[in-house]
């Protein structure tokens, strides 16, 4: 983490936040196993952050001070979910943390979310925080509030659960799109694809939300219309139906590179067989990464 100016980390708060959000997010989305969920988790860090910063005195490492605040709130996310560990309190032990060499070091780095929500909180962040992020363990101590022997406890143990995990056989059953799903994100891309954007519309509902990630949100059917006549005016896209962690999605594609990974991708909810929630990450595409896809 860097350390910026005193007189720059006070007045660009707003610069900071825009070029620190990938970087939150790939903690986020591996602390809660999701990188829908993640995101969710970082607007909230993100709001926390903009409401304490006024009465935060000086901050010396802002960067680190970011990641506190996004730590934490991954811990009330996990708390209000109820669906993990519970937390484990800290074992404090002396060890030496283990060296490891590239190959190790880019295999952790390319765990799936999944298997990182198999490790205890403090061990998952002190991975998360040194061998996806690059972090020293002074600030993994900064950011988990930890002591030293604490943080290389964690790290040791959550990198032996993760070897072990590697060895084990991959059995997870492969999801499918229902029928109905298929069916309804079947003709909504079709459609989208074909630019018969009056036909989308006419499958939107009169009090339809759009939720433009880190752009703008709006809501009623005249207003997200404005939304599809902007993709009409651009061709950086090609729609697919598939899943985004086993939830039906669309996954958007660069139509130029036939074999490449989704760009980033849509959620559709429905009401009454009718479009009512739209969540687009167009103007988000660190969420894709990490996230498990399958067409």
């Amino acid at each position: 983490m860097t350390a910026l100016p005193e007189t720059s980390a006070a007045s660009d708060i707003e610069r900071l936040l825009v070029a620190m959000r990938p970087k939150l997010h790939r903690y986020c989305a591996r602390m809660v196993g999701s990188v829908i969920d993640g995101e969710d988790v970082l607007q909230d860090a993100l709001i926390k952050a903009v409401e304490a910063h006024p009465s935060a005195g000086h901050i010396g490492n802002p960067e680190g001070w970011l990641f506190r605040i996004a730590h934490n709130t991954a811990l009330d996310f996990l708390r209000r979910r109820n669906r993990q560990e519970t937390l484990r309190s800290m074992e404090e032990a002396d060890m030496i943390v283990d060296q490891l060499d590239d190959v190790e070091s880019r295999q952790i780095a390319a765990t799936s979310l999944r298997t990182f929500m198999r490790l205890s909180v403090p061990q998952r962040g002190s991975v998360i925080l040194m061998d996806v992020l690059g972090c020293s363990l002074k600030e993994i101590c900064e950011t988990m509030d930890c002591s030293l022997p604490a943080a290389k406890a964690a790290l040791h143990r959550g990198r032996a659960q993760l070897r072990e995990f590697a060895a084990e056989p991959d059995d997870t059953p492969q999801q499918r799109l229902s029928d109905a799903d298929r069916a309804r994100l079947g003709a909504y891309v079709a459609h989208f694809n074909a630019r018969d954007f009056d036909a989308i519309r006419a499958m939107i509902s009169d009090d339809v939300r759009l939720d433009l990630v880190n752009k703008t949100r709006m809501r009623g059917k005249a207003e997200v219309s404005r939304y599809f006549g902007n993709y009409a005016k651009v061709s950086d896209w090609r729609l697919v139906p598939g899943l985004v962690e086993r939830r039906p999605a669309i996954l958007v594609f660069d139509p130029d590179e036939s074999d490449s990974r989704p760009k980033y991708f849509m959620l559709l909810g429905w009401s009454a067989d009718k479009v009512a929630t739209i969540r687009d990450f167009r103007h988000a595409p660190y969420v894709v990464d990490g996230a498990e896809y399958l067409i």
